[in-house]
């Protein structure tokens, strides 16, 4: 995921494959770190991915943060596959769920 600061100084982070939410939001767990601050301060996001298989397909997602919610059941998922993907420490640190609407999709390459 790409973000930009309030300043225009950018960050990039390796996120995983989000979550969809009640609305059909991608949803990610996120930490207090620099994309949160981002965020914080400009709503918008890029993110890409590459899809399973061979050769270059996947997409580029325009993002914009509509909602964050710090509690629920969602969260809570998002932190039980962190342990059992990365370790407890990771998930003790998710504290925020980032909900974001799709603004465009645009092909990978």
């Amino acid at each position: 995921m790409a973000t930009a600061g309030a300043d225009g100084t950018v960050n990039t982070a390796v996120y995983a494959r989000p979550h969809r939410g009640e609305k059909g939001e991608l949803v990610w767990g996120m930490t207090e770190g620099k994309t949160w601050q981002n965020l914080r301060e400009n709503p918008h996001a890029s993110f890409l991915f590459k899809s399973e298989g061979r050769g270059w397909s996947g997409a580029r997602l325009k993002l914009k943060l509509t909602g964050i919610r710090e509690s629920g059941e969602l969260l809570e998922l998002i932190r039980q596959e962190t342990v059992r993907v990365v370790s407890c420490q990771a998930a003790e640190a998710v504290c925020h769920a980032g909900y974001f609407s799709v603004e465009e999709v645009r092909p990978l390459i």
